[in-house]
């Protein structure tokens, strides 16, 4: 399989936002009238989670995020020679499956911000969220189970395992907090399910959702998956240096947590002295701005930062190995360009 070069900067970021934009008009609709399906309550909370609603339930022009796996799933099916049609409902159940994975995680992590607004516990409560995330991620099975499509009792089963890597994920996460002896291949494993595995999904179903043949549908399976893995190492990195303005989330939020993200634990494997002197500060509760600051620079005097840099190009080139080698007949421009976005450093 090629791999081709990476210039991460080389394929405009305009064309990417224009392919989430046009995914988000076509499946926005569809994506309501499930949602509207739920019992009351439940939809109240769910509408506030897309950014439809605000807290009294009036309508908001707030942010329902970036539209990255249904745009996935739609342009995956395109690719193969499917239509937008035919993979409407597999994109609908991604994002539902992703918005069900965000208001637990968001509770799990005590999150109080996501996409510049408070989250959904600190509004409703904690238990009306996590109720509201079972709804989604039930109300997923449904649209995939009611689609009519052929390969919908496929995308059921695909769906409910990728949501079993996804629950064993956050829990391989949430251990690693309380231990010191977490290696970087660990870590891999534990981002591979817990990011990777629903990216993939996206690519996967929509590629079934169009009829694809097996190697073509395992080869965006792939390109899903590398994508979701660099992804990972980017929202880590933005975790710790990223804007606040713009990742929507507080400054230093994953040290706070003492979260071993990838480049930290690479950090804390490096056998450097930065890297002793991050395991000697990296358990030990601190809150102020100054040390989180000071284990920021630990992380990255270690090489923690330019390792997760160099694994994002090195799984960006391999997922676009994949893509090519699924022999797209459309949409490869818009795939590329997702690609190169969701791998850029400074979003």
């Amino acid at each position: 399989m090629a791999t081709p070069d990476v210039f991460p900067h080389a394929v405009p970021a305009a064309e990417a936002y224009e392919a989430l934009a046009v995914a988000r008009g076509r499946v926005d609709p569809a994506l309501r009238s499930a949602v509207d399906t739920l019992p009351e309550d439940m939809r109240r909370i769910a509408r506030y989670q897309f950014g439809w609603t605000d807290e009294h339930g009036l309508p908001s022009d707030a942010s329902g995020g970036k539209a990255l796996r249904p745009a996935l799933t739609l342009l995956a099916a395109e690719a193969v020679g499917g239509s937008t049609d035919a993979a409407l409902p597999a994109a609908v159940a991604v994002e539902l499956v992703h918005n069900f994975s965000l208001l637990h995680d968001d509770l799990i992590d005590t999150d109080a911000t996501r996409r510049h607004r408070p989250t959904a516990w600190t509004v409703f409560g904690s238990e009306a969220a996590i109720l509201a995330g079972d709804a989604l991620l039930s109300l997923a099975s449904g649209v995939l189970a009611d689609s009519g499509n052929p390969a919908a009792l496929a995308g059921v089963r695909l769906l409910n395992d990728t949501v079993q890597e996804l629950v064993q994920g956050q829990a391989t996460d949430l251990a690693f907090e309380q231990r010191g002896d977490v290696d970087v291949d660990g870590c891999q494993r534990m981002a591979e399910a817990k990011t990777a595995a629903l990216l993939a999904a996206a690519c996967e179903l929509g590629a079934l959702f169009a009829g694809a043949e097996p190697r073509r549908v395992e080869h965006l399976r792939r390109f899903g998956h590398d994508l979701g893995l660099a992804f990972q190492h980017v929202d880590d990195l933005l975790g710790i240096w990223g804007d606040p303005e713009t990742t929507g989330k507080s400054a230093y939020s994953d040290l706070h947590a003492r979260k071993k993200t990838l480049p930290v634990v690479f950090a804390l494997n490096s056998d450097t002295t930065a890297g002793q002197r991050l395991a000697t500060h990296y358990h030990q509760p601190s809150t102020s701005e100054v040390a989180l600051t000071d284990i920021a620079d630990l992380v990255d005097a270690a090489g923690g930062r330019a390792w997760s840099h160099a694994q994002t190009d090195r799984l960006l080139a391999r997922a676009l190995g994949h893509l090519e080698a699924a022999a797209p007949t459309a949409r490869t421009h818009e795939l590329t360009a997702l690609a190169h976005l969701v791998t850029r450093r400074d979003h």
